[in-house]
């Protein structure tokens, strides 16, 4: 998350819970299918997040971007690793209609970065840069 925004508490916890249901919501729209009124789902979850992320710790960290350019690098770290945007991460934009202000030209900004479950060599390769937020 962004520290330079300098969010309020619910602003920022509210970024948060967009970046922790990024990769639960988009795989859920990509297979989504409206059927008499209601939306069926079926999903493939690999063994290893349904066993040690859905049934297990549910482990999550926050960590700090001192601003726009230090989150994107979490990004690049991501796609260096073989990750693939929009499927194992993503970034989160507020559409500014309460505290922060614009800076994207669609009206947005740039909050955070959403990262699937994944093994923790995986995690840290992204993160080490990055403290935890306080």
């Amino acid at each position: 998350m962004r520290k330079d925004l300098h969010m309020s508490t619910g602003k920022l916890l509210a970024q948060v819970s967009h970046c922790a249901e990024g990769y639960w919501t988009r795989a859920l729209r990509r297979n989504a299918h409206l059927e008499g009124g209601s939306y069926r789902c079926e999903m493939e979850i690999p063994q290893g997040i349904f066993e040690s992320y859905v049934e297990g710790a549910f482990v999550k960290t926050v960590c700090e971007a001192r601003n726009k350019i230090h989150l994107l690098k979490a990004k690049t770290a991501a796609e260096e690793v073989g990750l693939v945007e929009n499927v194992d991460f993503g970034l989160i934009f507020d559409n500014c209609l309460t505290e922060l202000t614009p800076e994207e030209p669609n009206g947005t900004t740039l909050t955070g970065i959403w990262f699937r479950p994944m093994p923790d060599d995986v995690a840290h390769a992204i993160s080490k840069k990055y403290q935890l937020y306080r």
